[in-house]
C-alpha cells in the first residue's frame, strides 16, 4: 500500500502545509515526512489522527489503488454479444459488475446454468420469464428480481417487443459467467 503518497496527495490538494499538519496533529515534521515517503508505518491511531485532520474517512487511506472508485464514461463502455443478446457493460472489471442486456423477442440466456455469485435484475423494458431451480416468475417493466447464481437459472424474453434488463452481479471470482 502507498498510504504515504495518498496522504501527501490529499494534503497538497487541500493546500495544507506540513507545518499546519504538525500544529494540528501534534506529529513532528520528520515523522510526517517519513510517513509521506513510506519510510515508516504509522499506527492505526496515528492514521486516524491524520484522516481526521485531512477530513477523509480512515478506510479511504487504507484502500488499495484497485479499490478506488472506477468510472466508465458512456462513450467508453464496451459491448459484447451472447446468444443474440446485446450486452452493454456499465462497469469495469471487478467483483461487482453491471450491464444492460437487450433480449430480442424469444431470446434467452440459454439453457439453465449456474455460476458463483449473486445477481440482481431490473426489467427496464418488456416482459421476461425468470427461472431459478423450481421457481418461475414473469416480470415486466419496473419489476426486479435477484438470486444466488449457484442455482441453475435463465431469463427469456416472452414478449413481442425487445426486453431490456439491467443486471448487477457480484462474484469473488472475476471469471464468473454472468449470463
Amino acid at each position: 500500500m502507498d498510504i504515504g503518497a495518498k496522504i501527501r496527495a490529499i494534503r497538497k490538494r487541500k493546500k495544507i502545509t506540513i507545518a499546519q499538519m504538525c500544529a494540528e496533529t501534534g506529529l513532528s515534521k520528520g515523522f510526517i515526512s517519513n510517513i509521506e515517503n513510506n519510510n515508516t508505518s504509522p499506527s492505526i491511531s496515528t492514521l486516524q489522527t491524520i484522516a481526521n485532520f485531512l477530513g477523509v474517512p480512515l478506510p479511504y487511506l487504507l484502500l488499495e489503488k484497485k479499490q478506488h472508485m472506477r468510472v466508465v464514461r458512456k462513450t467508453e463502455r464496451s459491448f459484447s454479444t451472447f446468444n443474440n443478446l446485446k450486452i452493454e457493460h456499465l462497469t469495469s472489471k471487478g467483483g461487482l459488475r453491471m450491464m444492460i442486456v437487450e433480449f430480442p423477442p424469444g431470446t434467452s440466456t440459454g439453457d439453465p446454468h449456474a455460476h458463483e455469485g449473486e445477481e440482481c435484475h431490473m426489467v427496464i423494458e418488456g416482459k421476461v420469464l425468470a427461472e431459478q431451480g423450481e421457481d418461475s416468475v414473469i416480470v415486466e417493466q419496473g419489476d426486479s428480481f435477484s438470486w444466488n447464481a449457484c442455482v441453475p437459472h435463465f431469463v427469456k424474453n416472452i414478449g413481442e417487443e425487445k426486453a431490456v434488463v439491467l443486471i448487477a452481479s457480484y462474484s469473488d471470482n472475476e471469471l464468473g459467467d454472468l449470463l
